[in-house]
């Protein structure tokens, strides 16, 4: 975790005490939003001056707003600019205000971190890029990003690991083990989830070694999501690239002439990560020499030296507990 006293001198400047200093910073960093019974939990305390007082203070500052969210209540949004500013975080979107989906999926974020925190946060895209890049020397190209085009005559903005789950390391260094989440959303399927890993699987590919927890407020989905993760991440990790490849041109195939039952929903899902992976004009060309058998399984390995790397991959799934959750939750700050 990146908190240093500097970051706690800047909050307490306001009138804020050490503890809610630490508080704001963790809100303002992971989160951007907050429950009354996450303070109260962090803090130990139950409601009374100290807890108003704090309250009265964001109130009076400007630096966080109250918004009321159905099966939620009060929720507590640090908004202010300057609070980021200060903290060398005012270009984070924890700022913005966010639909009621996207605040559920922080405010269960902020569960975990509170938690969890002893736990070597990579806090910010600018933390997670140099670790990766610089301490792994992993090319800038394996990691998840996202572009956006803000005008139409502006340069467009690549942004890395815009999904802000929490990612810590353990023994942190040029060997330590990433630990890389995944926070389930209210909704029904696991469409989500399966995007999120062929997003990462070119970061997972560069690690010989990492761990991945699956976040959710209920286990209905935690088999499925072991069974996702096993098809998008571990078998494509425990093969071949030419394994892979052979592998998508089966199923490409398949798919052209339209033999759907044949193609699994793990099938599926491969094919729409083997896309992306073997994109090139020379995978195609290939593909369609395959495909007219003018071109043997054998011909395609020759092409392809072995790397024999290996990946010790752990996927885990944890039940997200409500921090402070005994504390009854108000709408009033009195």
């Amino acid at each position: 975790m990146s908190l240093t006293p500097a970051h706690l001198e800047a909050l307490e400047a306001y009138g804020y005490t050490a503890q809610e200093a630490h508080f704001l910073y963790l809100v303002a960093t992971h989160s951007g939003y907050f429950l009354a019974r996450q303070f109260l939990g962090f803090a130990h305390v139950h409601w009374g001056k100290r807890t108003t007082r704090f309250w009265n203070k964001l109130q009076a500052r400007k630096h966080a707003r109250t918004e009321c969210f159905p099966s939620y209540g009060l929720v507590y949004h640090v908004y202010a600019r300057k609070l980021y500013r200060h903290l060398g975080r005012e270009n984070l979107r924890n700022r913005r205000e966010h639909e009621i989906e996207h605040v559920q999926r922080r405010l269960a974020m902020f569960d975990f971190i509170l938690t969890h925190l002893d736990c070597d946060y990579l806090e910010t895209e600018a933390e997670k890029r140099g670790y990766f890049e610089r301490t792994r020397g992993i090319p800038t190209h394996a990691l998840p990003s996202r572009t956006y085009q803000r005008q139409a005559d502006s340069e467009p903005t690549v942004r890395c690991f815009v999904d802000g789950f929490p990612m810590f390391v353990e023994n942190p260094g040029n060997s330590g083990v990433v630990v890389f989440s995944y926070i389930q959303s209210a909704e029904a399927n696991l469409s989500q989830f399966a995007r999120h890993l062929a997003d990462y699987l070119p970061l997972f590919r560069e690690l010989p070694a990492f761990r991945f927890i699956y976040l959710a407020r209920s286990v209905s989905h935690f088999e499925k999501a072991r069974e996702l993760f096993e098809a998008a991440v571990v078998i494509p990790l425990g093969s071949h690239a030419v394994d892979d490849l052979l592998r998508y041109f089966a199923i490409r195939r398949a798919w052209d002439l339209r033999q759907y039952s044949a193609l699994s929903e793990a099938d599926l899902i491969f094919r729409n990560q083997a896309k992306l992976r073997f994109a090139a004009e020379r995978f195609d060309h290939l593909y369609r020499e395959w495909k007219t058998e003018r071109t043997s399984d054998a011909e395609v390995r020759a092409e392809f030296p072995v790397s024999g790397q290996k990946h010790a991959i752990r996927f885990e799934t944890e039940l997200l507990k409500k921090v402070g959750a005994g504390a009854a939750e108000r709408s009033d700050q009195g």
